[in-house]
This record gives C-alpha cells, sequence and structure tokens, in this order.
C-alpha cells in the first residue's frame, strides 16, 4: 500500500521581463550577455527588450531644464576668455546715412571692423569671416536712408537673431559731441528675465569684450514691454559719492522678432528657434523678454 502523499509544494510566481519571458536576475543577464559576446551570438531578446524599456524611462530623468547640456553652451563657451571680433556691413547699395550709422555702431564695438559690401553675397561674406577668425557678424538694413534692421550672427555656428531698428539718434545729429571713448565698457543688461530674454541677453552682451575696473564707459540695454534701449554713457566722479553721466550716443531701440539656430547664409535651412507672431490674438498683450 503506497504511503500518503503530502500537500503539493507552493508554485512560486516566476517574475515577468518587459516581453513576458521570464526574467533573469543581476547576475544570470551579466552571465547571459557574456556568453552570448564569447560566443558572437546576438544578445538574449529579454535582455534587449529590457535595456530598450530602461532607456525609455530614463528619457526623463534628470534634474530639470536647469543646468542641462545644450547647444546655449556650446555657441559661447570661449565667452570671457577670448575677446570678441565683430565685423559690420550693410545691405547692398547703402545710402550715406547707412554707412554712417554702420561707422558709428563699429565705435561703439571694442576693435571691430566695418567691411564695404559692395555686390558680395552673403555666403562669401560669412565664408569669409568664418576663414578670418570673426565671432559676429552685424548688418544693418535701412528703409529710404532710414535705419530699420539690425542682424546679428554669432560664428562659426550660430545663433542668428534679427531684430527692428526705430527710434535711431546717431552722434551725427548731436552738434558738438567730441571724441568717443574706445575702451571697453560695462554692460549693463536690465528687464531680461524670462529664459527667452536671457538668450537675447547673451547674444547681445557677448558682442563685448570683458572690460577693465577703471573703465569710465558704459553700455546698457534695458528692456521694456520688449523693446530693448540702447544707450551709451560716459561718467565721471564728481566726489565720494556721486557720478556725472554724459550720454556720447548713438542711441536706438532694438525689437526681437526671430532667432535662429544656423548662422545668416543658412537662412532656407536652419532651424527657427523662436518666431515673434504679430499677428494672433494675443500678441499686443504678451511680453516675451521678461517673466512678468
Amino acid at each position: 500500500m503506497a504511503a500518503p502523499r503530502g500537500p503539493p509544494a507552493p508554485r512560486v510566481p516566476v517574475p515577468q521581463g518587459p516581453g513576458g519571458g521570464a526574467a533573469l536576475g543581476a547576475g544570470e543577464e551579466g552571465a547571459a550577455e557574456a556568453r552570448a559576446r564569447r560566443e558572437n551570438r546576438l544578445i538574449p531578446t529579454e535582455l534587449r527588450r529590457e535595456a530598450l524599456a530602461l532607456q525609455g524611462s530614463l528619457e526623463f530623468d534628470d534634474a530639470g531644464g536647469e543646468g542641462v547640456t545644450s547647444h546655449v553652451d556650446d555657441e559661447y563657451r570661449w565667452a570671457g576668455v577670448e575677446d570678441p571680433k565683430v565685423m559690420i556691413t550693410t545691405s547692398r547699395d547703402p545710402s550715406s546715412r547707412l554707412k554712417m550709422f554702420a561707422k558709428e555702431l563699429k565705435l561703439v564695438f571694442p576693435g571691430a571692423q566695418r567691411m564695404n559690401r559692395g555686390r558680395h553675397e552673403v555666403g562669401a561674406l560669412v565664408r569669409a569671416c568664418k576663414a578670418n577668425g570673426v565671432t559676429d557678424l552685424l548688418v544693418v538694413h535701412e528703409h529710404r536712408g532710414t535705419p530699420v534692421g539690425l542682424i546679428v550672427s554669432h560664428l562659426p555656428f550660430g545663433p542668428t537673431a534679427y531684430f527692428t531698428l526705430c527710434n535711431v539718434v546717431m552722434r551725427h545729429d548731436i552738434p558738438d559731441l567730441g571724441t568717443m571713448s574706445e575702451a571697453k565698457p560695462h554692460l549693463i543688461t536690465h528687464g531680461f528675465s524670462s529664459r527667452l530674454g536671457k538668450r537675447v541677453s547673451d547674444i547681445l552682451r557677448y558682442l563685448f569684450p570683458v572690460p577693465k575696473d577703471d573703465s569710465h564707459r558704459v553700455i546698457t540695454f534695458a528692456n521694456q514691454d520688449d523693446y530693448i534701449s540702447f544707450r551709451h554713457h560716459v561718467y565721471k566722479k564728481t566726489d565720494h559719492r556721486n557720478v556725472e553721466l554724459t550720454e556720447v550716443g548713438p542711441r536706438f531701440e532694438l525689437k526681437l522678432y526671430m532667432i535662429r539656430l544656423g548662422t545668416l547664409e543658412q537662412e532656407a535651412t536652419a532651424d527657427v528657434e523662436w518666431r515673434w507672431h504679430p499677428y494672433t490674438n494675443t500678441a499686443r498683450k504678451r511680453v516675451f523678454l521678461s517673466a512678468e
């Protein structure tokens, strides 16, 4: 007579992998991968599926947008280490007034050079600038003798910012101004509190080299309602508590309407980072350069 059997042993559930098969332990996974590599075979399917699942789960596993390395870091990685080399030119067939404005801009940026446009195409200009180590190309445009546009293209990889110019007052319009100081200026940027505002602030302030402490020259970019006021002053101390500001010009307002990720000759192919849409219902109410 057979001995009575005891209760059946409980079944232990087998962990399932991402593909529905049995999951391997950490040691088994390593052994399976090593065996596959040693025998020159494909890595087991369950390991490949698990790796893809882990990769997908880690896609957004970071500390947030702040501090993440991006194209912004690469574009200005030498800012403050090497002095910028700025080239200024105009649109084709410039008027005498636009040439005058380009000459005044050349004095605003320390070490800048001005190039006569002639009939050179944009691609030829950019190639010449890259070959000569230029870091930023500035192009000014006009309408009936009045400067109306400024393009700032950072070389060699971008970005390129497009601005509308308005309320331009040149030094030539003001009598008895005297000569302009060419010392490296201190910079004041105000009102650029949004992420786009900080981007625009970087594009503008990296056109200038690091100043010396004893410089008495001040450049201001002040944003209000997305209009950036450019002002240029020199100061002198009247006593130990007060200073006297003297505006030396030129002065103008800038309004950003587009940023492209490439350089100026890549207009047809470069991605648009930001563009102003004036015909949307909320365009006149919204501000983009400040977080207010």
